[in-house]
């Protein structure tokens, strides 16, 4: 797939991100290499390999949740840059 510098732009502003033009072509050329990856993997047969999420035989470990020492509210927002009574404050970052 070809790799526009459209594209990396589009994502760049999806994730907030800025780049400059070397930047930019850099993760343009890596964009694109990833890509070719990609499509050297679906030509693989894998006709009769059933799905799998690993190859290693893992699971998780769960232990049970315990009641534990926890921050007092004022402790909690001693070092919050902005803060609204009782609450966390932090900046709007919808669009529309």
């Amino acid at each position: 797939m070809k790799v526009t510098p459209e594209i990396v732009k589009h994502i760049a502003h999806l994730a907030r991100l800025e780049f400059s033009p070397e930047e930019l072509e850099k993760f343009r050329q890596q964009m694109e290499e990833l890509l070719s990856y990609f499509t050297k993997i679906s030509e693989l047969d894998t006709e009769g390999v059933p799905p799998t999420s690993g190859v290693l035989p893992l699971f998780n470990v769960m232990r049970e949740d315990e009641l534990g020492p926890t921050l007092a509210r004022d402790e909690a927002l001693k070092n919050a840059p902005d803060q609204d009574s009782v609450f966390f404050k932090i900046p709007t970052i919808l669009e529309e």
